[in-house]
């Protein structure tokens, strides 16, 4: 059961292969992210998603397979060079840094914007998307509540001005009204004209948002669609995505 996947893409993944020491995390999986939507990756927990994600952005090597972004190979390539290109990465967990102000961890994600006007440009887009954000910058980020800190994690990506934003888990220990409040963010991103790869453990959040779905389970892909008829398809949903 599978619709054939966006061909109009930033990214293309083939024959993608990972490990950590002897065990298989990916088993050469496939998938495209067209420009300009949200494609999601979902699966149960321990099936590959997360790794996927971090071979994609250079954090894990992959063993076979390449990743080709905006028409380049970069399945080779460090971390650091692959986010100069425009892949940014939300990793799961925020990584908020210690000690240093709101406005400080937002700064990092200019690391590459050599342009002051374009920096500054870009930190008061951050702060007209997340108010908040600019009413405590002078805080120090690991201090604020778990859905400030998404919303600090997110800004910082923003700041690099990526050309696709893989998220991993935006909505994890968040309550209910936050969730749904990240979500808005996410799409309001999308519609603005960001590319995005989500991981997202609310498969019906993700499904409602996403525009194109790929089903991981233990590191091989089962199944891809549109993410309308994947939401619309109870026994899918009952079996793959344990909602």
């Amino acid at each position: 059961m599978s619709d054939k996947a966006p061909s109009s893409s930033i990214l293309q993944v083939k024959g993608l292969a990972a490990a950590y020491g002897k065990i298989n995390a990916l088993n050469g999986i496939d998938l495209e992210v067209e420009r300009g939507q949200i494609v999601t990756l979902l699966g149960a927990n321990g099936a590959g998603k997360t790794t996927t994600l971090k071979t994609i952005s250079g954090l894990v090597r992959a063993s076979a397979g390449s990743v080709t972004f905006d028409g380049q190979d970069i399945t080779t390539l460090p971390a650091h060079e692959i986010a100069r290109m425009g892949l940014v990465h939300v990793p799961e967990g925020r990584h908020i840094l210690r000690g240093l102000s709101v406005r400080e961890n937002l700064e990092l994600g200019a690391f590459t914007v050599h342009d002051a006007n374009l920096r500054r440009q870009r930190m008061d887009e951050v702060f007209g998307l997340f108010p908040i954000l600019k009413n405590r910058q002078h805080q120090d980020g690991s201090l604020l509540s778990g859905g400030e800190q998404q919303m600090l994690a997110i800004g910082r990506a923003l700041m690099h001005g990526p050309k696709l934003l893989l998220l991993d888990e935006p909505s994890m220990g968040l309550a209910p009204k936050l969730v749904l409040e990240t979500f808005k963010i996410i799409k309001r991103l999308n519609e603005a004209g960001t590319t995005i790869l989500l991981v997202e453990q609310n498969a019906r959040l993700a499904l409602k948002l996403a525009h194109f779905a790929y089903v991981l389970e233990s590191g091989s892909l089962r199944m891809q669609g549109e993410a309308a008829r994947l939401r619309d398809d109870p026994s899918i949903v009952q079996a793959y995505l344990g909602t």
